[in-house]
């Protein structure tokens, strides 16, 4: 293809490809990516991308990748309890959801495995090991936390980039009770919102330690 690079003196290299991959997909969304839209944007011929990485499998989980890059780990891992890795941990990934809301379903539908998922989940466990958490409650604590934050996430994000979807509105005639608290969730999808909802699911957590260190002989 003319005023196309090809192989490796197209000059990439994975971490290129990844960002311009993902840039794609917050522009037009995942329907419309593809290899061969990316290697527009790019100028290379499909087989330059291929050259660094195998298939289109392996190229959304470099997308998954580097959005999960910008999570933030803390500059100092050593002085910070749980619950602060736990929190600083929710409101990053939240903040990565919301300047990637195209990408983010490949999060929640993908398995997260990669050096870069996993030095996340190392960073909370650890903190919860250092302040001697029972290893079972630790052992829950991230599935419990992502489930959270995925499934949140995915509904308030539903509405696509132009921002969180709104709570319909409900028949109170059909549905008095859930009509009568309606209007405590008037701020769906707040920075207010989010914090109490992680409250919640922090101080689950806190009490299954205290009750399981209760039971330990």
């Amino acid at each position: 293809m003319t005023g196309r690079r090809r192989g490796t003196s197209a000059g990439l290299d994975r971490g290129q490809i990844a960002v311009a991959a993902v840039a794609l997909v917050d522009r037009h969304g995942l329907d419309r990516f593809g290899v061969r839209r990316l290697a527009d944007d790019l100028g290379v011929d499909p087989m330059s991308i291929y050259h660094h990485i195998k298939g289109k499998a392996a190229l959304l989980d470099a997308i998954c990748e580097a959005v999960i890059a910008e999570v933030e780990l803390g500059d100092d891992q050593t002085t910070q309890d749980w619950e602060q890795a736990a929190r600083r941990t929710a409101h990053s990934y939240r903040q990565m959801a919301y300047r990637h809301p195209r990408v983010f379903p490949l999060l929640v539908t993908r398995p997260q495995s990669s050096p870069v998922a996993l030095a996340v989940l190392e960073r909370l466990v650890a903190a919860m090991r250092r302040a001697g958490l029972p290893d079972q409650v630790t052992a829950d604590a991230p599935v419990t936390l992502f489930g959270f934050l995925n499934g949140y996430l995915t509904a308030v994000l539903s509405g696509g980039p132009d921002g969180p979807s709104q709570m319909p509105a409900l028949d109170s005639s059909a549905y008095p009770t859930l009509a009568a608290v309606a209007h405590f969730q008037a701020d769906f999808g707040s920075a207010a919102e989010f914090e109490r909802l992680l409250d919640t699911v922090l101080c689950g957590i806190r009490h299954q330690a205290a009750r399981r260190s209760s039971e330990t002989p």
